[in-house]
């Protein structure tokens, strides 16, 4: 049995010529490309614009692999976490975050993940597979939907935040990007949309090499070598050193300020000396702190550090005139918030 091709791997040109082909008029690969992307069809049945002959005809050639909402958990906070199947029954999780005035959607890249960090519950899953760029669309579009029908507003942010390393999957990611803020898809401001990695010195370089518009974060949690490295196997084969140079150089291209995702652990990075290498590394790149809430896992033996311990780190970056924002986990009750999605809905 001849096996079918996903639709959405098809470019709007290729959707067009497919029709020609078929002694059909052009534009029908226009409506077909809207109906994927624009209005998320899952079926082509839903395609009603369409012909029953035209949509039998795409049955006979194509599929479309859209994710199905396996099940939703509502926070306490109002926090969605959904768990994803995949076309393959494997399973992701991505997050609706909601706050007064916005919403924000937290995506997964890759099924898994492959870098090991220790106070990560995705780490404890191996890497399955990256994500195809309409895998990562679909988890948007998804959230999208919620924002409107739990909060009567369109989703206001993205952050890929969730499962996997972005940049281990940069084709498919840029790609889903591309999609997502493009008029034909979503529409979405580039600004609105953050990328978090572990801090990959080359990707980095591409991403300011490829020019684009969206906002970088890292994951740093130490600026101190050991520490990270304790932490953080990544460090090993891409030192602080090389990330910095990497992120100068984005910001010399991009002129867009990093953001330093960071939490403090008791033991581990709740030192003066730790304060102080922050502060020295933050003056080297033009940046911003995001202090985050810790959340703990199973058995991962890692203590949120002391209220008075954050308010030093605090102090000490504010009198450097680093801007800090201390950040609240949401969805902790259902294992939504960072570092704790670990498919332990499926």
């Amino acid at each position: 049995m001849k096996t079918k091709t996903d639709i959405r791997a098809l470019t709007k040109d290729q959707l067009r010529d497919f029709f020609v082909a078929q002694k059909d008029q052009a534009f029908r690969g226009n409506q077909v490309f809207e109906w994927l992307w624009q209005r998320g069809a899952h079926s082509f049945d839903g395609m009603t614009n369409l012909s029953k002959e035209t949509r039998a005809m795409l049955e006979e050639h194509f599929v479309i692999n859209h994710i199905k909402v396996d099940q939703m958990q509502r926070s306490n906070d109002g926090t969605i976490k959904n768990a994803i199947k995949l076309h393959d029954n494997l399973v992701v999780e991505s997050v609706l975050i909601p706050t007064e005035k916005r919403t924000t959607a937290c995506v997964s890249s890759q099924v898994g993940c492959s870098l090991n960090c220790s106070f990560c519950a995705t780490a404890r899953l191996k890497k399955m597979r990256n994500l195809n760029p309409d895998e990562i669309y679909d988890q948007v579009h998804a959230i999208d939907q919620q924002s409107w029908h739990y909060h009567g507003h369109k989703l206001s942010n993205i952050v890929f935040m969730g499962m996997g390393e972005p940049l281990l999957n940069y084709h498919n990611v840029i790609e889903a990007i591309d999609k997502i803020t493009s008029p034909e898809g979503l529409g979405m401001s580039p600004s609105r949309i953050t990328l978090s990695t572990v801090g990959l010195p080359r990707m980095i370089k591409k991403l300011a090499d490829d020019e684009v518009k969206f906002k970088l974060a890292v994951s740093l949690h130490s600026a101190i070598d050991e520490v990270r490295s304790s932490m953080m196997p990544i460090n090993d084969s891409s030192n602080l050193a090389e990330l910095l140079d990497a992120l100068q150089y984005w910001y010399q291209k991009t002129k867009k300020k990093i953001t330093f995702e960071y939490v403090v652990w008791k033991g581990v990075n709740d030192t003066q000396n730790d304060i102080d290498a922050l502060v020295a590394y933050c003056k080297k790149v033009p940046s911003k702190v995001n202090l985050i809430e810790y959340n703990a896992i199973e058995e991962d033996g890692f203590e949120q550090a002391s209220p008075e311990v954050i308010e030093q780190y605090v102090r000490e970056l504010e009198k450097h005139n680093i801007t800090v924002r201390i950040r609240k986990s949401r969805g902790q009750d259902i294992d939504a918030a960072c570092g704790q999605l670990a498919n332990k809905t499926s």
